[in-house]
């Protein structure tokens, strides 16, 4: 709950124009994702839905790229096309996109510098949205 609600609210603050939590996800309309959301949950529109395909097909028919995050991705996030409109796929902590970064258009990482493994999905959601958000400011 912790993460889906920081990825709401670093998704408003980063001027998203929603949040799609897909498959089997946390109730983004629980309490605490409400209360980690610091008031984003009202700001910003939230939807779930279970039929992960769906969400992909509606997004694509919409002319929107999609994205995934993944370690071994093809594309550092610095050198990604993000001018245009575009929907970031985020796995959970335990099991990651799995499969589902095969249906991406794009598999984009993050680069490490240090010596940790990864990054957390609220951690790496920002890091993608700042991205997104600062080219499409261009």
């Amino acid at each position: 709950p912790g993460n889906a609600g920081t990825l709401i609210r670093t998704s408003d603050a980063m001027g998203a124009d929603g949040v799609i939590f897909a498959g089997e996800t946390v109730d983004p309309l629980g309490c605490k994702v409400a209360r980690a959301s610091a008031g984003s949950l009202f700001h910003i529109p939230v939807a779930r839905d279970p039929n992960i395909k769906d969400v992909l097909g509606q997004l694509r028919s919409s002319g929107m790229q999609i994205l995934a995050t993944a370690a071994d991705g093809e594309v550092d996030l610095a050198d990604a096309d993000l001018s245009q409109p575009t929907a970031w796929l985020f796995g959970n902590e335990a099991h990651g996109l799995g499969e589902l970064q095969d249906e991406a258009d794009m598999r984009v990482r993050i680069p490490i510098l240090g010596r940790a493994e990864s990054l957390n999905l609220a951690t790496a959601a920002s890091i993608c949205l700042y991205e997104s958000a600062k080219q499409q400011a261009r």
